[in-house]
């Protein structure tokens, strides 16, 4: 048995390896060719230390406390030297992926479908020659065909799969919005380079409320493929808001999502006064349907930079401080990536 190490470093880079059952992850990255840092490799120095922000594993009891306090321990710091997975597992690294002999992976794709959906967004599909495997969440950055210049698109598709897809602005005049109306067709190549990114579903323990500004919406599609996949027995709420109407795509998407995860509930909003929608107004004026739970949730929000700091305006006004926090922030010209 085998299982899924998620490495994520500090310059936004992840990598994923395989661990044997019983092998620590320090072996496995060098199994792998990643040279995380060490220096004894036996629990002693601290140099391989770590956070284990999902999965379970074993730290054994073959460290000193000068390596691994046992409050660091509670806190899910680990040493990779020591921590034997069980499960799947995300290993924040705190070094540079270049630090550790290793980079970005780097693979091409074919254009299998371009859509423009509204008039404002731009469902691209691209079938991939390898396997990218990514946290649901998670960004790639895609080569605009002619030109070396890239732009950074947040997966809408279920991890596992070479059938990717994206969900795009239209940006009158922008780059990747002026090639994918213009003149993309099926069959194009591209380039691409990920995973990347710290926003992603965590494992789910409590009640989740998911906040998506327009294309924003993207990174939380690929969340509920997720819980699509695996369930959730927590309430999981999503809050999408837009523009105009003309802006509100995938709807149906999330209705069937809603039909399909127990507890997953949604409500549009639309900000335009001259809109037809029951919604008016921005998603801080549609909280009351949000399970806050007096704080003890986790909240996920993706939209553009004045949705981003309104929302957390909000939360500091109703002095509410989520269980985690979980925010990007996007421009329509480059869709990345502010992240705490």
């Amino acid at each position: 048995m085998s299982y899924n190490i998620a490495l994520n470093f500090e310059d936004g880079v992840t990598r994923f390896i395989s661990c044997n059952e019983g092998e620590t992850v320090l072996d496995a990255a060098y199994r792998n060719q990643i040279n995380l840092p060490m220096d004894c490799s036996d629990g002693v120095c601290g140099t391989c230390k770590g956070s284990c922000q999902q999965g379970v594993y074993d730290l054994g009891e073959e460290y000193i406390e000068e390596a691994l306090t046992e409050d660091e321990a509670e806190q899910g710091l680990i040493l990779t030297c020591q921590m034997v997975p069980s499960s799947d597992c995300v290993v924040n690294i705190p070094a540079a992926s270049t630090l550790c002999k290793t980079s970005i992976m780097e693979t091409t794709g074919t254009v299998s479908e371009v859509n423009l959906i509204s008039p404002t967004s731009i469902e691209l599909k691209v079938t991939a020659d390898t396997d990218i495997v990514f946290l649901p969440g998670q960004y790639v950055n895609i080569q605009v065909p002619g030109g070396s210049e890239t732009r950074a698109y947040s997966f809408s598709s279920a991890p596992g799969s070479r059938e990717l897809s994206f969900l795009i602005r239209n940006v009158p005049g922008g780059l990747m919005s002026t090639w994918l109306v213009g003149s993309a067709k099926t069959g194009d190549q591209v380039k691409l380079a990920g995973p990347m990114g710290i926003f992603y579903l965590r494992a789910v323990e409590r009640p989740v409320v998911m906040l998506a500004g327009g294309t924003g919406l993207a990174p939380f599609l690929s969340m509920l493929e997720q819980l699509k996949a695996n369930g959730s027995s927590q309430p999981v709420h999503l809050i999408y808001g837009v523009t105009s109407d003309e802006d509100l795509v995938c709807v149906p998407a999330l209705q069937a999502f809603a039909e399909a995860i127990d507890g997953f509930t949604f409500t549009t909003v639309v900000s335009s006064p001259d809109s037809n929608h029951p919604n008016k107004g921005y998603v801080t004026n549609h909280m009351d349907g949000a399970p806050l739970n007096g704080g003890d949730v986790d909240v996920y929000l993706c939209g553009p930079p004045a949705m981003v700091d309104a929302v957390l305006g909000y939360f500091r006004e109703q002095n509410i401080e989520p269980n985690s926090f979980h925010y990007e922030r996007f421009t329509p010209s480059v869709a990345a990536q502010e992240v705490a």
